[in-house]
């Protein structure tokens, strides 16, 4: 048995796992997440700013004490897309290691959906129906359509919450020409995706973490459903999604704060997080189930550190 720790540097959140890895498997011992915000003032620019730097740095002395604390032997420290895209990117990554140690490895998009992948299926059962699998990030958005055993298809979009926060939701709340130039916006950069929708016809949307998340916490409020977020899956519907979004998108940030459920991480990048799901529901109407893993990323790189007899 091996103590691990995995370092996911998103956009807007880090997040750092501890886990015992065996041959047969992993098992979490500690999670612990900051809403770093690395990409916010930046991102349309291609530039990581001199705050975003320092909050990374922060955290990653603060994960670096303790990984110490809880004995792992082997870090993983993964970043995506506030990095890949920075023109800093990679110098902020140099300065993480020289003053924590600790390595920051930048992948590419692909990788990324592969490793979101890995994560959900080591979590959940997709079977043999068609998938697809959405893990909506600050930075980018990775789509992968396939069963438990393959992907089909897989694509990363640079349209991640942070993105379409700044460049379409100018007023609080979000105004009907905003969310209309955001449509008209998806309609655009999601053409490959509309292409692979008519290709695969997945049956099952399954919602990656993040925003997902919230919704499925908001959703269990709602009804009285007891919200377990250790779990693997957790509980959301696809008119309960509905009846969310009706009521994110008219209400302001305090408004939303209000909303049982809502956290602050979260409050921000929501409304444009759900134009996206909706998105989806409006360009493929075969989707008849909506699922929610808890496990992404961080978790997909787990599974590569198990090592099989």
């Amino acid at each position: 048995m091996t103590t691990v720790a995995v370092i996911d540097m998103g956009t807007n959140t880090f997040h750092l796992l501890v886990a015992e890895v065996t041959d047969r498997g992993f098992a979490v011992t500690h999670r612990y997440r900051e809403a770093v915000k690395v990409g916010a003032g930046g991102i349309t620019q291609g530039m990581i700013t001199n705050e975003g730097a320092q909050r990374a740095l922060q955290t990653l002395r603060h994960f670096h004490e303790l990984i110490k604390k809880h004995g792992a032997t082997q870090v993983t420290a993964i970043a995506t897309s506030a990095f890949r895209n920075a023109k800093n990117g990679v110098a902020v990554a140099t300065q993480i290691q020289a003053e924590t140690g600790i390595a920051v490895k930048i992948i590419d998009g692909e990788h990324e959906a592969e490793l979101i992948y890995r994560g959900i299926t080591s979590g959940l059962n997709l079977q043999d129906h068609t998938s697809l699998i959405v893990d909506i990030g600050g930075g980018s958005v990775e789509f992968i359509m396939g069963t438990q055993r393959e992907i089909f298809w897989k694509q990363s979009v640079e349209i991640g919450g942070q993105r379409l926060l700044e460049q379409f939701q100018k007023h609080d709340p979000i105004l009907p020409e905003e969310g209309e130039a955001l449509y008209a916006y998806l309609n655009q950069a999601l053409q490959p995706l509309k292409d692979a929708l008519l290709e695969y016809e997945p049956e099952v949307l399954v919602g990656s973490s993040g925003s997902f998340d919230t919704l499925s916490e908001m959703y269990c409020a709602q009804h009285g459903l007891q919200y377990r977020g250790e779990d693997a899956e957790t509980p959301l519907t696809i008119p309960g999604f509905y009846a969310l979004f009706d009521e994110l998108k008219k209400r302001d940030r305090a408004a939303r704060m209000q909303l049982p459920g809502m956290i602050e991480l979260r409050v921000d990048m929501i409304v444009v997080a759900c134009f996206i799901i909706d998105w989806l529901f409006q360009n493929h109407a075969d989707f008849y189930h909506l699922r929610v893993s808890t496990y992404s990323l961080k978790e997909g790189v787990l599974s590569t550190l198990v090592t099989r007899p």
